[in-house]
């Protein structure tokens, strides 16, 4: 492709859209998908009759750009690498990433190739820093996926008996698109926590439930005060269908059983930490979720009457999909309905628990069918190719499968299971091919509460030591980098840079 077609493309990838036609649409549009009428990506073959064409079309448009400029860095810098002897060096190498990546090189590292070799390192944790700042400015500003859109899930939700869906998938990046992707739900109607092997704090969950509960009561938000709505917490852990005892949980040694075993068992413990503080009338409402990394397909754990949740038994959205593929859309809404009832131990839960996970059912159907049109039913990286690490609080941005890895934390040893595996991830996926590992640390605030903007900025910098300290032979080595990052959630604008282990005036740490 020629350097003016790239150019364009460049263009195309980051402009604002104006105004008129939905955001999320026009992007779909401007990547080649035919909004409204149907997935062109997907060969003539048919498709489940309640798959969402459309949706899966934009869905794909989204995932190809926004992957695709990850994936442009690494041939982009070994094109500036072959130059580096040219008499024009400096000058040519800023017209390839600009070009090519939409920005400029730091000046000053191009200018010291001649002297001491040019630092590929330095310039490729520059290219993704600088790729995701842009990436996350265009989602949190034009929400491109239309996820804040969510009145509808809302009125859905309490229509099931529910006033919040507190879903904590796995930290592994093949989970990172479980909202918007494989669950189709609008990520503003959804609270994301996640974490190594589903395995939540409970703590934390506590003080989230307890949020939730005084916003109910106290300010009407959602305004189920008077009803009988529960807080529904939900569970994603994962396995592997290619490659079982390889590619399943990490966290877990790749062991499904204990992996789902786990996860209920934290479920269970939430539980039993909101009636034991706060009665048996504040019970809570659970589900357990398998993904199988590979296909997309979910597998739940029906609960029966009394919502208890039986390991062994569940309802397969593969299987679902298989036998409702050759009915008419209302038979085969109807049969998966039936199909979740049948799922449940010793009789189904009530009737909004049973639409609910109908409806969770019905949608990931087009997410089956949007891995079989694309990838021929089976990823081909069925293990890890995450671009970088997510550290801190915040990333709803994220929303890509193997784009990020997670670690939500305040302080490196709350989190410090998370972050050794997600470096054991990185050492095989980028340092063992001499790359660094490039690290995000990220804190929202709200900057109607005073002092926020600085506490979380404070918050970025002790993390960062934290990590240096923790990691310091792939710091000491330059496989280390960090970009701090700060953003005001009542403000609705993008992100605030302030450090990075790129810097020379040593903001951010080394």
């Amino acid at each position: 492709m020629s350097s003016r077609r790239h150019s364009h493309r460049a263009s195309l990838i980051w402009a604002a859209a104006p105004q008129g036609e939905p955001r999320h649409a026009r992007r779909a549009r401007a990547n080649g998908a035919a909004v409204g009428s149907g997935f062109d990506a997907e060969p003539s073959g048919r498709t489940h009759p309640l798959t969402d064409r459309s949706a899966n079309a934009r869905l794909h448009a989204y995932d190809q750009r926004v992957k695709g400029a990850f994936d442009r860095i690494v041939p982009v810098l070994k094109r500036i690498a072959q130059l580096r002897c040219a008499p024009d060096f400096v000058a040519q190498a800023q017209v390839i990433a600009e070009t090519e990546l939409g920005f400029r090189m730091p000046e000053d590292r191009l200018e010291e190739a001649w002297i001491a070799g040019l630092d590929l390192r330095t310039l490729f944790a520059w290219s993704v820093f600088e790729t995701y700042r842009r990436m996350a400015d265009e989602f949190l500003i034009e929400d491109p996926l239309g996820g804040r859109e969510s009145s509808s899930f809302e009125a859905f939700l309490q229509e099931c008996g529910f006033h919040m869906l507190d879903v904590t998938p796995c930290a592994d990046g093949r989970l990172a698109h479980a909202i918007s992707y494989v669950l189709r739900l609008p990520f503003g109607a959804v609270r994301r926590k996640s974490y190594a092997g589903g395995l939540f704090d409970v703590e934390d969950a506590v003080t989230k439930w307890v949020e939730i509960e005084y916003r109910r009561f106290r300010e009407g938000r959602p305004n189920t005060a008077d009803a009988p709505t529960r807080y529904l917490k939900a569970v994603i852990y994962h396995f592997s269908s290619h490659d079982p005892a390889q590619q399943g949980c990490a966290a877990h040694g790749s062991d499904d059983a204990r992996a789902a075993r786990a996860a209920l068992e934290r479920l269970l413990a939430f539980r039993q930490a909101i009636e034991n503080s706060f009665c048996c009338g504040a019970s809570v409402a659970l589900l357990l979720i398998g993904l199988d990394t590979d296909t997309d397909a979910i597998r739940i754990h029906v609960p029966n009457a009394a919502g208890e949740v039986a390991l062994d038994r569940s309802v397969d959205a593969a299987r679902v999909y298989d036998m409702t593929c050759d009915l008419a859309p209302d038979a085969a809404r109807a049969r998966v309905l039936e199909l979740v009832r049948d799922a449940a131990p010793d009789g189904a839960p009530d009737a909004g628990k049973t639409q609910l996970i109908a409806r969770l059912i019905e949608n990931n159907l087009s997410q089956i069918d949007f891995v079989r049109a694309l990838h021929g039913g089976r990823y081909g990286d069925h293990g890890h190719a995450e671009r970088f690490m997510g550290v801190g609080v915040g990333f709803d941005e994220i929303q890509l499968r193997n784009l990020t890895y997670f670690a939500y934390l305040d302080t490196v040893e709350e989190g410090a299971a998370d972050l050794d595996v997600g470096c054991m991830i990185f050492s095989g996926l980028n340092v063992s091919r001499g790359l660094p590992i490039p690290v995000v640390i990220r804190f929202d605030y709200r900057g109607a509460v005073p002092g926020a903007r600085e506490r979380a900025i404070l918050h970025c910098q002790r993390l960062d030591r934290a990590l240096v300290e923790r990691f310091e032979r792939q710091a000491s080595a330059g496989h280390l980098h960090r970009l701090l990052a700060v953003r005001d959630t009542d403000a609705g604008t993008g992100l605030e840079i302030v450090g990075s282990s790129l810097q020379r005036d040593g903001i951010g740490g080394r």
